[in-house]
């Protein structure tokens, strides 16, 4: 039987594919823009079934501007044996490193990976699995989110920051012509904190009030308590940057994307696993670690654990 245009992509050889695993919204949208610039791209899905969804489908959707467009994007089940060289990992916090270790075989001896996860604390367990391997780091600004089985609306522009220990990777200009904003930051592991505070000072009080984003405005002595705590936090983790007009930054997020439900909400109201670990979980942790006291993010920690219990839905 000959091969489809979702089996084998037309791409130059030579060059190196980007592998992506993850397709929901944000693995989506790096993908299409890729493909767009003529970039070698594969997505990898999580078994074949998921894969026999996509094929059928026909490829990703992507709202943008108001216009939806089919990108017929080569896809691969996690189990596939193509050798992966360039790997973005866009996948749930809780999912990065079982999935990083699972295609661990694959990857080459020098191969780099994206981690653009939400929170802290996946991407240590990532590079604990794959010693030798390079894993960028990455934080993002941008909006997208899933309306549909494989398909996106780009709901926000934004831009990305990405960094590690070491020199920016060459490939950045494959970044640039797919009109994907970015810049290289050797501040990152700040930038990582500073989002992790802002999530957990709307997330959880999101669900909790079950309401969008704007909802917040009137749970806005909450809100300055929080962000108060989670600066405390952050100086006492050595991040003194992160924690500079953190409440003024919430406050702006929350008038930005007032018609907006955070990603934790979407989760839970869809009967999904949350990211808790990884953004409440990680604060207090670290927080216990360095014997700070901070109530009402340990109080609201518990709420939110409840909360989640209810449902019969995980608390970590």
């Amino acid at each position: 039987m000959p091969l489809s245009p979702l089996d084998v992509p037309p791409f130059p050889v030579g060059e190196t594919t980007w592998h992506v695993l993850g397709a929901g919204s944000l693995g989506s949208l790096w993908a299409v823009r890729l493909a767009r610039a003529g970039l070698p791209v594969r997505l990898i899905l999580r078994n074949p079934q998921r894969l026999a969804a996509y094929r059928a489908t026909g490829g990703l959707r992507l709202v943008e501007d108001g216009t939806e467009r089919l990108y017929p994007i080569p896809a691969e089940s996690l189990d596939a044996t193509t050798p992966i060289h360039r790997l973005l990992l866009t996948c749930k916090a809780y999912d990065a490193a079982p999935a990083a270790e699972r295609l661990a075989p694959r990857l080459g001896a020098s191969a780099e990976l994206v981690l653009l996860q939400n929170g802290l604390g996946s991407q240590d367990a990532v590079a604990a699995r794959l010693p030798g391997r390079r894993c960028l780091l990455a934080s993002t600004t941008e909006g997208a989110f899933r309306d549909g089985d494989f398909r996106v609306v780009f709901a926000g522009r934004g831009h990305t920051w990405l960094g590690d220990a070491g020199r920016p990777p060459v490939w950045l200009d494959e970044l640039a012509a797919a009109g994907i904003p970015h810049a290289w930051s050797e501040e990152i592991h700040s930038r990582l904190w500073r989002k992790l505070a802002l999530n957990c000072a709307i997330n959880p009080l999101s669900v909790l009030h079950d309401c969008r984003n704007g909802g917040l405005r009137e749970q806005a002595r909450e809100v300055a308590a929080l962000c108060t705590e989670l600066a405390e936090l952050l100086r006492g983790c050595g991040q003194p940057a992160a924690a500079e007009g953190l409440q003024e930054e919430v406050e702006r997020v929350i008038q930005a994307t007032a018609a907006n439900y955070s990603s934790m909400h979407q989760d839970v109201a869809r009967g999904r696993r949350s990211e808790i670990a990884y953004l409440l979980g990680h604060a207090c942790r670290e927080a216990s670690r360095r014997k700070l006291r901070l109530p009402r993010l340990e109080a609201l920690q518990q709420r939110l654990q409840r909360h989640l219990a209810e449902r019969g839905l995980p608390v970590d």
